[in-house]
């Protein structure tokens, strides 16, 4: 009964584009310089237009990581790294950036990434619960595979930060693992 058990799962975080050759992801995810060389960052893995997963992809859309720019991990605040990929990015634009302003409670929000390494997923229908000064918190319908996501604002459209934790994804129910539901 879980959805989208029939998806394939070989990511293991997730990651946007910044910059023409720069990566956002979370620190956690890329933690050191031999996690960096062994990264790949796969654009389009997402279901087609018949709702088939690609199983392959074309070079253009395949890169590995260069080297770590920045990155910081502190278990209670900020966690995230900037990535250097081994060239520059064509045929995408990096995703915009708030540069002025503060994300207020009960702005509207959602997150784009690949929650339990699962092809790319959209969760909408979230909003800010409280800010603090390096993070904040939402009710975003995620799982271990979004860390480095981009949180968007709805109204805007730009990142409002990465996605770095969250609540236990499953729990044990009868004799197997489901979705832990939040109220």
């Amino acid at each position: 009964s879980e959805p989208f058990r029939e998806q394939p799962a070989p990511a293991f975080c997730s990651g946007f584009l910044v910059g023409k050759d720069l990566i956002a992801t979370a620190g956690h995810c890329i933690d050191d310089d031999s996690v960096c060389q062994d990264t790949s960052f796969v654009f389009g893995f997402n279901l087609n237009a018949k709702g088939a997963v690609p199983t392959e992809f074309a070079t253009d859309n395949v890169y590995s990581c260069k080297k770590i720019i920045a990155r910081t991990q502190d278990e209670t605040g900020k966690d995230f790294a900037i990535v250097q990929l081994d060239r520059e990015v064509k045929g995408r634009q990096p995703l915009k950036l708030r540069r002025a302003g503060q994300l207020q409670v009960g702005d509207e929000i959602t997150v784009v990434g690949h929650p339990a390494g699962i092809p790319l997923k959209i969760a909408g229908g979230a909003k800010v619960r409280s800010v603090d000064t390096n993070f904040f918190v939402a009710n975003l319908d995620t799982y271990g595979g979004n860390s480095g996501s981009a949180v968007l604002n709805l109204k805007t459209g730009e990142v409002e930060g990465i996605l770095v934790r969250g609540e236990e994804d499953f729990e044990f129910k009868g004799s197997c693992y489901a979705s832990k539901v939040c109220n």
